[in-house]
């Protein structure tokens, strides 16, 4: 295995664990997740399961949308990210709720701010990995194609929708929810060239560490 691939992996668990616990941090916030993690905790709520399982549920069927939309096979390799995430936010959250339990609008706003934080982060480095297609935003790019619409406007698409099925099924939608969908990727962009220079030093470094033990 090459030294850039095992980057990648490092970037890609790394994201995705860093991810989840902001993701967690949103849910036990009460106050409002991101339209794709509402759906998940209505459906939770609804029929029983894990968020976590639903995280796989609801992935896959994407998946399968994403392939009869555009007439290609589906991406099963996405379904990996699906799993990967799904545990995580399991972890995540059933290990957190007994000590993250703010009860004042102040210390709720605090959590979903630092929710907002580390998810974003998480995005940014799971990105930088380029490793597994996530099926959300293949989804975006897919009503892109399919609408011609811009990418922007793709994603609130998709987010208006899910929103919807999400607040059909009871799930948490609320002031929380229109800030992660403001300012959440502003938040990813904003970190998105940091994590490229360290991703970029990691691999000179290890570049050099490689010659110098060749020599």
């Amino acid at each position: 295995m090459s030294i850039r691939t095992k980057q990648r992996i490092l970037f890609y668990t790394m994201g995705i664990i860093i991810m989840t616990f902001g993701i967690a941090l949103t849910i036990h916030s009460h106050l409002g997740t991101s339209p794709f993690d509402a759906l998940l905790v209505g459906l939770f709520r609804t029929f029983g399961l894990t968020i976590g399982s639903w995280e796989v549920v609801v992935a896959f069927t994407l998946i399968i949308f994403n392939a009869v939309a555009e007439k290609k096979k589906p991406e099963y390799f996405a379904i990996i990210t699906a799993l990967v995430t799904g545990f995580f936010i399991d972890v995540w959250v059933f290990s957190t709720e007994g000590w993250i339990a703010p009860e004042s609008p102040v210390m709720q706003l605090i959590c979903l701010l630092f929710g907002l934080f580390f998810a974003g982060l998480g995005i940014a480095i799971n990105l930088q990995a380029d490793f597994a297609p996530n099926p959300f935003d293949r989804t975006m790019l897919v009503v892109r194609k399919l609408t011609g619409l811009n990418v922007s406007l793709s994603r609130a698409l998709v987010s208006v929708v899910l929103a919807a099925i999400a607040f059909l099924f009871s799930g948490p939608i609320g002031v929380g929810t229109v800030i992660i969908t403001l300012f959440s990727g502003v938040i990813i962009h904003f970190f998105m060239p940091y994590v490229a220079k360290v991703d970029e030093s990691m691999t000179e470094g290890s570049i050099k560490k490689r010659k110098a033990h060749i020599s």
